[in-house]
């Protein structure tokens, strides 16, 4: 079974910048796709980004293109999403997901999850 932990949130002035940490343990890594989601409170879980572990195709939602980065190293079977130029809407909690899916950001689509990080965006 895959197994997601999330690190690295936090609070953080606005225009400031964070990088999240998702460590994958479990089978074949290289066969899913690895993406995050966010979920503010009274607001539906959002997918961000994510990136296809076999040939790194990446996926970012309008929301976030241009502000943020997601990436991996393989070695450490670690997904990071690098988060730039921070704005206060991008307060939520935090999640990674892994899925036999490719260029994907619809949740349902997940089958493993993470259990959340906050990021708190303060203005």
């Amino acid at each position: 079974e895959v197994q997601l932990v999330e690190s690295g949130g936090g609070l953080v002035q606005a225009g400031g910048s964070l990088t999240l940490s998702c460590a994958v343990s479990g089978p074949a890594f290289d066969d899913y796709t690895i993406g995050w989601f966010r979920q503010a409170p009274g607001k539906e879980r959002e997918g961000i980004s994510c990136i296809t572990i076999s040939d790194l195709s990446t996926f970012y939602a309008d929301s976030v293109k241009g502000r943020f980065t997601i990436f991996a190293d393989n070695a450490k079977n670690t997904v990071y999403l690098r988060m730039n130029s921070l704005k206060p809407e991008d307060t939520a909690v935090y999640y990674c997901a892994a899925g036999l899916v490719r260029n994907t950001a619809v949740a349902a689509a997940y089958a493993y999850w993470g259990q959340g990080t906050q990021v708190t965006v303060s203005s």
